[in-house]
């Protein structure tokens, strides 16, 4: 699904850029945030939450928690506190299940579980800096948790070498599985946003989670390589977290982030980086400002097709140099042909609206003026 911000605006901090959403939970407040600054939005949830209210392992888990009093809580996440919290209440056992929790030493994962545990009574005594599960076990190791219960409140999949560890470390482990992660019921829009991706159709796209990144690849396939060299040279891979990042750049994939994880930050963040990245050049009296499927010509906004802008980038790379047909061919889709480069040549002037600027030379190609 695609969508358009309403902006009046030309030059919004967005305008003319793409977006992709990978996000499920929160994906219709990201793409409003983005919208609201210009962007086309791409939406295609890489995963999707699934409630184990009906979970015969998650009530087991809270069964075991509250038989055994667990001695310390890691709070993995908002939203699988909260479904805990809520299944809780179907199965008849939400007071004492708050009541355990104001008993343990609750430990927030980062700080949206942290602000979640308001919503069990007691505010979280610790969380890490980066939101790193693995900083959340050195830090309980560190302090000691020989003899001691921890239940571990998963987000979304096992985490038996975090478990492992605090076993090792002499601690009974109850492990509450509050959500899964599975595929999208319709995985025909993130099929859509890797092809978009990989054919650089895209300027940036978003990760809320490390799951959801994997599962982008995944859904990739045979195109993984292709995927993941546009994320490297001209898509902007934005990450709420360094956790999340860490998929990524083991592929060696620059990322950026917000220094704080919420969803407005890393907005901020992709505003901040876009637009720094875009080409700007002088020609024949006119300023080009180039961003992902439109150019600003003297101010304006122009909305352009992606061969038409192809052939601009192509042209705007060296301005004066006279680029040959078959020099822009390589430029647009497969199986495009010359009759295909003049009709972007075509739509490049139709759609710019300056005479002269998309110069023709005779039995050479075309070229911008120098």
């Amino acid at each position: 699904m695609i969508t358009a911000s309403a902006l009046t605006e030309p030059t919004a901090s967005l305008s003319g850029y793409t977006v992709g959403v990978t996000s499920d939970r929160r994906r219709d407040e990201l793409a409003a945030l983005f919208a609201r600054r210009g962007a086309r939005v791409v939406l295609a949830p890489a995963l999707r939450i699934v409630p184990t209210a009906d979970d015969a392992e998650l009530r087991a888990a809270t069964r075991a928690c509250l038989d055994s009093s667990p001695d310390i809580v890691l709070v993995g996440t908002d939203v699988g506190l909260r479904g805990w919290l809520a299944a809780a209440e179907a199965w008849g056992m939400a007071e004492p299940l708050r009541a355990m929790l104001l008993r343990s030493c609750l430990v927030a994962r980062g700080p949206q579980a942290r602000a979640a545990t308001h919503c069990a009574g007691p505010l979280a005594r610790w969380s890490p800096q980066d939101e790193s599960t693995e900083e959340v076990i050195d830090h309980l190791t560190s302090r000691g948790v020989a003899g001691l219960t921890v239940a571990m409140h998963l987000h979304g999949e096992s985490q038996a070498e975090s478990a492992e560890a605090l076993r090792a470390a002499g601690a009974r482990v109850v492990e509450v599985p509050a959500y899964r992660w599975a595929p999208p019921i319709d995985p025909a829009p993130l099929q859509r946003l890797v092809d978009l991706v990989a054919g650089r159709l895209v300027d940036a796209v978003t990760f809320t989670s490390a799951p959801a990144v994997t599962a982008v690849l995944s859904a990739a396939g045979q195109s993984t390589e292709r995927l993941l060299e546009a994320l490297r040279e001209d898509v902007l891979a934005a990450c709420v977290g360094p956790v999340t990042a860490a998929p990524l750049r083991e592929h060696d994939v620059p990322v950026i982030a917000p220094a704080r994880a919420r969803l407005g930050a890393l907005v901020r963040t992709v505003v901040a980086e876009l637009p720094d990245r875009a080409l700007t050049i002088e020609v024949a009296g006119h300023r080009l400002t180039l961003r992902g499927h439109a150019a600003i010509v003297d101010g304006e906004l122009r909305s352009l097709a992606p061969a038409p802008m192809a052939v601009l980038r192509a042209l705007a790379a060296a301005p004066g140099r006279v680029l040959s047909r078959a020099a822009l061919l390589r430029t647009l889709p497969r199986g495009a042909d010359e009759h295909a480069v003049e009709m972007a040549v075509a739509r490049l002037r139709a759609g710019l609206g300056l005479p002269g600027v998309i110069q023709t030379v005779v039995r050479r190609g075309y070229r911008l003026p120098g």
